[in-house]
């Protein structure tokens, strides 16, 4: 499994996730919780995304289990773009829809910490 911490962003919104590519890197995961959990472990990006910062916020692989518009449309571009996303990479929901001409900076760059 890969993991990879990112910045969602959205028009107001900055929740850093935790993701998780839920594809097995041994036999142990694969046969004995993975697929035991039906997970399909066919190598095609298969992410787990959670926010960070929050208790009680669940964890889904299912992009489309979320309500609202941030996380669902940022947890199907990660899954699009997964190989192409860093550990810190900015997902701004604004810029994808096409609402912006330029993707938000990442707040470990512009916050006063």
């Amino acid at each position: 499994m890969q993991t990879k911490a990112l910045e969602l962003r959205d028009a107001g919104t900055f929740v850093p996730v935790l993701c998780v590519d839920m594809n097995p890197s041994n036999a142990a995961q694969r046969y004995l919780l993975l697929r035991r959990c039906g997970y399909p472990c066919d190598g095609r990006p298969n992410i787990l995304m959670t926010p960070l910062a929050a208790d009680g916020v669940p964890a889904w692989n299912d992009p489309y289990a979320w309500s609202g518009r941030t996380f669902p449309v940022a947890h199907a571009y990660i899954i699009d773009h997964w190989s192409e996303l860093q550990d810190g990479d900015v997902v701004d929901v604004s810029f994808i829809l096409g609402e912006t001409t330029e993707p938000k900076p990442s707040e470990r760059f512009t916050a006063d910490l």
